[in-house]
């Protein structure tokens, strides 16, 4: 993994988590098939969760200060990991509402992975070797 595929990944959820809001004030009663733009955006979520839960150790060992970025990694993955439990139960709904999209945007488990995310990509601009 290089670190424009980690800010690439970043920039997905964050996108995502745009939408995610964009759609929850819609007031999609969840009584039709969930859109295909929706599932896009699901989708991409889960493969940058994917991504950072396997593939930041090799991009925090080329920053400065590694010992610590690697602690943060694992921070990161435990909540990429718990917030990808919440966007796999949200994608095998057979309608998915905004009330849905509104919880799973409010879980503490998607907002501490934004914020460890924030973090993480402000320390980098000042880290890169």
């Amino acid at each position: 993994m290089t670190i424009d595929q980690l800010e690439k990944h970043i920039d997905k959820i964050e996108a995502s988590y745009e939408f995610f809001l964009a759609y929850a004030a819609q007031g999609v009663t969840g009584d039709r098939e969930p859109n295909s733009e929706l599932m896009g955006f699901l989708e991409a979520t889960e493969e940058a969760l994917v991504f950072l839960g396997e593939g930041l150790e090799g991009v925090m060992e080329s920053l400065e200060s590694s010992s610590e970025f690697m602690a943060l990694a694992d921070v990161v993955r435990q909540d990429a990991h718990k917030t990808r439990a919440a966007v796999a139960l949200v994608k095998v709904q057979p309608a998915i509402s905004s009330q849905l999209i509104d919880n799973l945007n409010a879980s503490i488990h998607f907002r501490a992975l934004l914020t460890d995310l924030f973090l993480l990509d402000e320390a980098m601009k000042t880290s890169i070797k």
